[in-house]
Order: C-alpha cells, then sequence, then structure tokens
C-alpha cells in the first residue's frame, strides 16, 4: 500500500508554496476583474462611501476560495465580513486583501488598479503578491525568497509559469530573471503621487522638498503600484497623507521590505503594523 507523504506544518513550508498559492489567487482573481472590466458595469457606493463593483466582489470571492481551500489562515479582505478585533487579535498569521485595489482607477478606465494579497505573520507582512491586470506588471515577494518583478503576464499561462517558478523560491531563487535589486539614490529626487488623491498636507510637503532638492520630479500612479516603483528604485518616496485601509498597503510594503526599504509612519518613523484594533493606517512614507 502506498504511503502518503507527511508534509511539514504550514508554517515551515518553503514561503514559495505560500507564494504560489497567492499567485494563483491573484491570477483568477484578475480574470474576473478584467471579465467585468471588457464591458458595461454599474457602479455602488459603500457605506463610506467608496466606490465597489461587480469586479471588486467577483475577485474577491475567487481569492477567498484558493486560500481558505489551499490554507489553514483566516482571510481578512476589503470585500469580505468584518472581523471583530476580539477575534483577530488572536490571530498569528492571516491574509490580508484588497481584491481590486484602485476601484477609482478601474471605474476611469486607466489600467491602474491591482490586485493585493499579503500574508501578515505577527503584524507584519512575510509575503505580498500585487498584480496589474490590464498590463501584465507582477511584483511579489516573501521573506527568505527575495523580491521579484515581472511584466507583461496576462492572466493566463504566462502567470501559471511564474507561479511555478515562484513555488521553486529560494530553493532555486534563478528560476524567476526578474528579481529586484536594490539600487543607490539618483542625483535627482522622484516622488509618486497618488493619481486621485491630494491633499494640503501633502502639497506644502512637495513644497517643503522643492526648497532643498533641485530637481524634484513627480510620477502620479494609481493603487500600490506607487509604492512598488519605489521598491525597485524609478521613485525615492511616496508620502501618504489620506486615508489608506491595512489591505491597500500590506503586499507592496512585503516587497519595499524585501529590498531593504521601508515603509514607515509618518512622521513617527516607526515601521507600519497590521491587525491594529483599527484597520485604518495612519499617514505613511514609503522610502
Amino acid at each position: 500500500m502506498k504511503q502518503a507523504v507527511r508534509r511539514p506544518p504550514w508554517d515551515r513550508r518553503p514561503p514559495g508554496e505560500l507564494l504560489g498559492l497567492a499567485l494563483r489567487a491573484a491570477g483568477l482573481a484578475a480574470r474576473e476583474i478584467l471579465e467585468v472590466y471588457a464591458g458595461r458595469f454599474e457602479v455602488d457606493s459603500k457605506e463610506d462611501r467608496t466606490p465597489i463593483t461587480e469586479a471588486d466582489r467577483r475577485a474577491h470571492r475567487v481569492i477567498a476560495e484558493v486560500l481558505q481551500d489551499g490554507s489553514p489562515y483566516p482571510l481578512l479582505s476589503e470585500e469580505g465580513p468584518e472581523a471583530p478585533y476580539a477575534e483577530r487579535r488572536g490571530w498569528r498569521r492571516f491574509w490580508l486583501v484588497d481584491p481590486l485595489d484602485g476601484t477609482k482607477e478601474f471605474v476611469k478606465r486607466n489600467g491602474e488598479f491591482t490586485v493585493n494579497i499579503a500574508l501578515i505573520q505577527r503584524g507584519r507582512p512575510v509575503l505580498g503578491v500585487v498584480y496589474a491586470p490590464v498590463s501584465g506588471l507582477l511584483y511579489f515577494a516573501a521573506r527568505g525568497a527575495g523580491a521579484h518583478k515581472a511584466e507583461g503576464l496576462s492572466p493566463g499561462p504566462e502567470l501559471e509559469r511564474a507561479t511555478r517558478s515562484a513555488r521553486d523560491l529560494p530553493r532555486r531563487p534563478s528560476t524567476f530573471p526578474g528579481r529586484i535589486p536594490s539600487r543607490p539614490r539618483q542625483a535627482k529626487l522622484t516622488i509618486m503621487a497618488s493619481r486621485s488623491h491630494s491633499s494640503p498636507q501633502w502639497l506644502r510637503y512637495l513644497e517643503q522638498l522643492r526648497q532643498v532638492y533641485a530637481e524634484v520630479e513627480v510620477l502620479t500612479l494609481g493603487s500600490a503600484l506607487k509604492s512598488c516603483l519605489v521598491a525597485e528604485g524609478r521613485a525615492d518616496l511616496y508620502l501618504r497623507f489620506g486615508t489608506t485601509m491595512e489591505w491597500d498597503t500590506a503586499a507592496a510594503q512585503a516587497v519595499l521590505e524585501a529590498v531593504g526599504r521601508r515603509l514607515r509612519v509618518f512622521p513617527a518613523r516607526r515601521t507600519l503594523r497590521y491587525n491594529k484594533e483599527s484597520l485604518v493606517n495612519p499617514a505613511f512614507l514609503a522610502c
């Protein structure tokens, strides 16, 4: 009789195994999003007056199914049921998900929206996937496996190949070619700004920077892609004063930290942490 293969507990398995699971969930969610994106859709408003579409709902459903079937960890999603802090405070590890980050960009049809999936361990993101379905731009990282980037990956066979390669990390790091190096700062200062959100505080901070630096370039972009550009060295910093939630930032923070960059509370400079009693983030600086 064939003996069953004994597998180690989830928290002792290679990071590539969980990365593969998160990438698969992101790819399936992207298919649902693009199907809605290709046609006509209605835009509803949630209680906090932020927009939601059928793409948000469908992406959440498929991500929840994949992650909960494939791992023992609880799920906290922007579009999922609320989990009271009395329940969450005992979570050692959990998935933190924004099924469609940048719904305003989705509604504008500019392509600058992402699927964000992070694994949180004791308040810190230890794994993150940020995938832009329209452009096929993919960032992913895990503690012990580095940070990686690929471009032009459609949510089909191309992403499946990346998923299979990710499962080998870090045992065979060369299997995925798009490793993000840690790059030095450039001569000029390049800062990221939100495509759909601004504030008087941010404008004052920008003016202060222009008084210090001879050349300041501002790049505008939607969703978690702003922090990912800081991670790969294409921008020096991204400062956000407006309201964000934990699921907006966790996946990109995992990518930032994997290349030695940081996402810090501003101006306190402590590292942004997760599973707080309030899921609202303070002002933060990716740098």
